[in-house]
């Protein structure tokens, strides 16, 4: 079958960095799909695992690949929750050979059902996205649904793939006052669309804008990138017994000027349900098919802002460079083989 995948990690601007590739097709496991892939996307963790967090061999490239759109074209002896011929959508788990290829198996325990209003390339937008949002937001942060009335949530980078939809889930799923971040009037308006209340600039001091635009401190700070850097001034503004939570890689964080206000700290990663098999690891296909329905209900819609045609190396190079800039806003989608 068709894939795309890589055997040296390598700077995207390399030739080799990703290569269009014929491997076996997979087989499902007892609890597996085997899914015909229709659409992907791409997020952060692609290119940090192509850049050297992994290598492959001639006989087994590293495919990347967490967020898929496709059809069930078998399953597994112990499956239960799919049958062949549903429309499913899902992010895949980190330790398995991923969704840039034409045939793709997946634990039914993290799948969901596809957005019906949406076709396979816009529901490819939000898996991974809103896996992490939504882990952050109610499990991590443990904000309670159609809560927060009175308290104040700061989402970073509001115009970014997991800002975007943290966002619409906040604005529609809580009673919080959303603020996002965006310094550039493209991400701005984007970030305005998602539902904010309001923007601060992540470019220009926090404090300054919070008490300009007199919004109150937030008890909850979500971190998308440059936690490190950023938390001095995250401790600054955050109203004490508030929570901070992070879900990027960053190993300098130092969470002791967290003390003085008595703030938590939490890392959010949407792959150690799967990863370590957890007991509620089906909270991943619950928690999907809710995102469904919400799609469906029009109470929030895809992050997906630009489409690529064709699942091949040459479109995942121009993703991954667009991501590695820095300056994407939502997601970028890949469709059809």
């Amino acid at each position: 079958m068709k894939a795309t995948g890589y055997i040296n990690p390598l700077p995207i601007s390399d030739p080799n960095s990703l290569s269009d590739i014929e491997i076996a097709a997979p087989k499902p496991g007892s609890r597996d799909l085997l899914v015909e892939v229709k659409a992907v996307s791409v997020n952060p963790v692609d290119t940090k695992i192509r850049r050297g967090r992994r290598s492959g061999t001639a006989d087994q490239p590293v495919v990347l690949g967490w967020d898929a759109a496709g059809v069930v074209t078998e399953i597994g002896s112990e499956v239960t929750l799919f049958k062949p011929g549903d429309e499913v959508f899902y992010a895949g788990a980190i330790e398995r050979p991923g969704t840039n290829a034409e045939l793709h198996v997946v634990d039914e325990r993290i799948v969901g059902r596809k957005p019906k209003s949406l076709d396979f390339a816009d529901a490819a937008a939000l898996p991974l996205t809103a896996i992490t949002a939504w882990e952050m937001l109610f499990d991590r942060m443990r904000i309670e649904r159609d809560g927060g009335e009175g308290d104040t949530i700061l989402i970073m980078a509001g115009a970014g793939g997991v800002g975007s939809i943290a966002t619409q889930l906040a604005r529609k799923l809580t009673r919080l006052t959303v603020v996002a971040s965006a310094s550039r009037p493209e991400t701005i308006e984007f970030a305005k669309a998602q539902g904010a209340h309001f923007i601060v600039d992540h470019t220009k001091p926090l404090a300054e804008q919070f008490k300009e635009q007199n919004i109150p401190a937030p008890r909850y700070i979500f971190s998308t990138s440059s936690t490190a850097r950023d938390l001095p001034r995250f401790v600054e503004i955050a109203k004490p017994q508030g929570i901070i939570g992070a879900i990027d890689d960053d190993e300098t964080v130092n969470v002791a000027s967290l003390k003085g206000k008595a703030l938590g700290f939490v890392w959010e990663m949407m792959f150690a349900r799967p990863l370590y098999q957890t007991e509620d690891m089906i909270e991943q296909h619950r928690l999907l098919n809710a995102v469904s329905e919400l799609v469906d209900k029009g109470v929030i819609k895809t992050t997906a802002n630009e489409r690529l045609q064709g699942i091949n190396a040459a479109n995942l190079k121009t993703a991954h460079a667009k991501l590695e800039s820095g300056r994407t806003i939502g997601k970028i989608v890949l469709e059809s083989f």
